[in-house]
């Protein structure tokens, strides 16, 4: 075990996978020399050469294409958009392209290809270095969308996708690359696909998260354990698509309350389908109506990001909305 930072993690991964598996290439905006805008592919260049970790031109549309073509002939890409926001030009090579061959060839070809994104605020980029376009990608059949949370569920998540055969995007927080910190092993492992984590147990009211908010999330918890005596049980969703219904409506059965959080505007947010479907499966084990925190319904503001994003306080208000708590 070793103690990493998630972007150190994602580094472990992506070294563990080349080591093991000839057919795992790395493809993108300076990923090469340069180690990758947030250097997450630092040092894999020298040890693996540039007929493996290529470095592109600026061409997201490029980069998708030229993976989805290196996975139909048996490699096993890693495709680096080196922000979300930069993924709209590649955009209908995924949901037109990527998400549709292995429906479209009837089984035949499948395209195994990993995209990996650094999404979200918190560095105060602004508008075009700071969205969540997570709702995008989980609207789209035949794609998996993970977010990890932690450094472990980083590198096991990344492990988990180069595995399958179907295409995944993972939306890393770049607001905790660096600050969230934990216990990773040195080899090789998975964490499962589909799985979301409780992550703090409690009894009175289920908080769900995923990516930076998981912290923040956990930050309410305590607030409102220690100013209210409220059990908060927190559960990273961890895989948006697909994902861990039974855990998630499990948790929201026993408590009778539930809050979901994330970065993403409201609007058509990922948060609605949770909602949705917490909503047809725990519909008779509610006591409270379902809470959202979430983005504003705006382009991301620079100056005002600090308002902009959810904080424990906004995520613990409205836990004790769902409580009747003043």
């Amino acid at each position: 075990m070793s103690t990493m930072n998630i972007v150190q993690a994602i580094a472990s991964a992506l070294g563990h996978a080349m080591e093991t598996d000839p057919r795992v290439v790395i493809l993108g905006e300076d990923v090469g020399k340069f180690g990758g805008v947030f250097r997450a592919t630092l040092g894999l260049h020298e040890r693996f050469g540039d007929s493996r970790v290529i470095d592109t031109p600026l061409s997201e549309s490029g980069i998708i294409g030229t993976a989805i073509g290196m996975a139909l002939y048996g490699l096993r890409p890693v495709a680096e958009i080196q922000f979300a926001d930069f993924v709209y030009p590649g955009f209908d090579q995924i949901v037109s392209e990527l998400a549709k061959y292995r429906y479209r060839s009837g089984g035949h070809f499948t395209a195994p290809v990993v995209v990996r994104m650094p999404y979200g605020g918190g560095i105060r980029g602004g508008l075009y270095h700071s969205q969540s376009p997570e709702a995008y990608f989980a609207h789209t059949p035949g794609l998996n969308v993970v977010v990890p949370s932690t450094p472990h569920d980083a590198k096991g998540l990344l492990l988990a996708a180069l595995a399958c055969d179907d295409p995944t995007i993972i939306l890393e927080p770049k607001r905790i690359y660096r600050a969230a910190r934990g216990e990773v092993p040195d080899g090789g492992y998975t964490v499962p696909i589909g799985k979301a984590a409780v992550v703090r147990p409690g009894d009175d009211v289920t908080v769900l998260a995923y990516g930076a908010m998981l912290h923040t999330a956990l930050e309410a918890a305590e607030l409102l354990e220690a100013e209210h005596e409220v059990d908060a049980e927190v559960i990273d969703v961890r895989t948006l698509v697909p994902y861990d219904l039974e855990t998630l409506a499990e948790s929201v059965s026993r408590t009778g309350r539930l809050v979901v959080a994330h970065e993403a505007p409201k609007t058509c947010g990922y948060g609605a389908e949770l909602v949705a479907a917490l909503s047809e499966a725990c519909f008779w084990r509610l006591e409270a109506p379902i809470e959202r925190v979430t983005g504003l319904d705006t382009p991301f503001p620079h100056t005002l990001e600090h308002y902009y994003l959810p904080d424990k306080h906004r995520i613990a208000d409205a836990a004790l909305r769902t409580l009747e708590i003043p």
